[in-house]
């Protein structure tokens, strides 16, 4: 997720007709866009597209997808050029955009920090406040001035006194050139910044990708349709179905170790005199092993787990 200086464009006139289909942008390279193809093979969409062709036509589903740059996505939402988009949430507040569009569910992935960064061995720069009215690098030329206005109690950020310099790719080189005191830029794992000897020394904002829409949106109950089949790959990622056995007296506490995402389904066991009963519940993942652990302790018997591919709320 990058910043873009492109101008805004209507793209509808290069469109095939789609006047009867959902216009959805998802990004068209970069990191995002093995993870957004992913899940839209997850959530039943299926298309084809042509080598060097932005615009793929979905067969099952009245949808046209468009694939643009992640850095223009929220700008076309926002116009209502296209009526659903997956972009950054740096990138709609780095657009300005964040009034125009309706944020439907988080994606999970994409996660990644824009901070402030500068070089390690400068000891006269412990903290952001030391940067002001200094020379900054960035692709997020909004973002960075809005930080430093509230850093300088400035209200309006074109007003600052801190240098603000647009630059499109190798943020994390201009320390290192002499071009700047400091940088702002995304960091996911940190690595690229501790090759170029840089540390963060401030967080503007945390980020992930986000699916979007608008108030003006021409399909609203697809719109509704492909977000709800999101949230269910996104449960379906995130929880097991566990089942197991227990005595019906042992229930209550059973279902306080594993509630479920709602309750858990319970099923008597006629064959044992309705003694005892059969639980299914969908468990998180990252806590699976203690869950089994604990009901097993409880006097649970024959826990099985199973994977989940797909779920409704």
């Amino acid at each position: 997720m990058a910043s873009s200086s492109s101008a805004y464009v209507n793209i509808n006139s290069a469109l095939p007709d789609t006047s009867d289909r959902m216009l959805f942008a998802v990004p068209k390279k970069g990191r995002l866009y093995d993870q957004c193809i992913g899940l839209l093979t997850s959530i039943g969409i299926e298309f084809n597209r042509k080598p060097r062709h932005d615009i793929a036509l979905v067969t099952n589903m009245p949808i046209a997808l468009v694939f643009l740059p992640a850095a223009d996505i929220a700008a076309y939402v926002a116009k209502g050029n296209v009526d659903l988009g997956i972009t950054g949430l740096d990138i709609i507040r780095e657009s300005q955009t964040e009034n125009d569009v309706a944020e439907l569910i988080r994606l999970g992935f994409g996660k990644c920090r824009l901070q402030i960064q500068t070089p390690a061995g400068n000891q006269s720069v412990r903290s952001a406040q030391d940067l002001v009215g200094k020379r900054i690098v960035t692709s997020f030329i909004n973002l960075t001035r809005q930080r430093f206005a509230e850093l300088e109690g400035v209200d309006d950020p074109s007003k600052i006194s801190t240098q603000v310099r647009f630059v499109s790719g190798s943020v994390e080189a201009a320390c290192g050139l002499g071009l700047a005191d400091g940088i702002v830029d995304l960091v996911e794992s940190g690595d690229t910044m501790r090759a170029a000897g840089l540390h963060a020394i401030d967080t503007v904002m945390e980020t992930e990708s986000v699916l979007i829409t608008n108030a003006h949106a021409r399909f609203p109950h697809l719109a509704e349709t492909i977000k709800q089949r999101v949230e269910g790959v996104l449960a379906a990622r995130k929880y097991v179905l566990c089942q197991y056995n227990i005595e019906r007296g042992m229930l209550e506490q059973a279902s306080a170790i594993a509630p479920g995402r709602q309750a858990p389904t319970v099923t008597s066991l006629e064959p044992m005199g309705g003694a005892w009963v059969a639980v299914s519940v969908m468990i998180e993942k990252r806590c699976l092993a203690e869950k089994m652990d604990a009901l097993k302790e409880l006097g649970a018997t024959d826990i099985i787990v199973l994977q989940i591919v797909n779920t409704r709320a």
